[in-house]
């Protein structure tokens, strides 16, 4: 199992013909270091396929998901180096295509 305490999510989206070199550079470059144990996650532009790549100390680790139908809900924001940190439970809905954004809203039932 490959152990990730902190994920992040890289806003801008990437070209996904790139591998796990030119993603990691490109973390170096906007967050200028990559952590051991920290996921950081992609996504092209049309928002329908997401890269997650891990350094675990030792290498780096790559994975990629792909959405027949639909897009995954993915900010867009006007500054690169932006640095949005997710949760296990973010993660999860974001990967499944569900509007994480909302998570916390969502886990209230309440009158209005």
């Amino acid at each position: 199992m490959i152990r990730i305490d902190s994920l992040w999510l890289c806003p801008q989206p990437v070209d996904m013909r790139a591998g796990a070199e030119r993603l990691m550079a490109y973390v170096v470059m906007v967050h200028g270091e990559a952590r051991a144990h920290h996921g950081y996650l992609f996504a092209n532009a049309r928002s329908n396929r997401v890269k997650l790549l891990v350094h675990d100390g030792f290498g780096v680790w790559c994975a990629a998901r792909r959405l027949n139908r639909g897009r995954f809900d993915w900010p867009r924001a006007a500054d690169s180096s932006q640095r949005l940190a997710l949760t296990q439970a973010q993660f999860d809905a974001l990967v499944l295509g569900l509007p994480w954004q909302r998570l916390p809203e969502m886990s209230v039932i309440s009158c209005v």
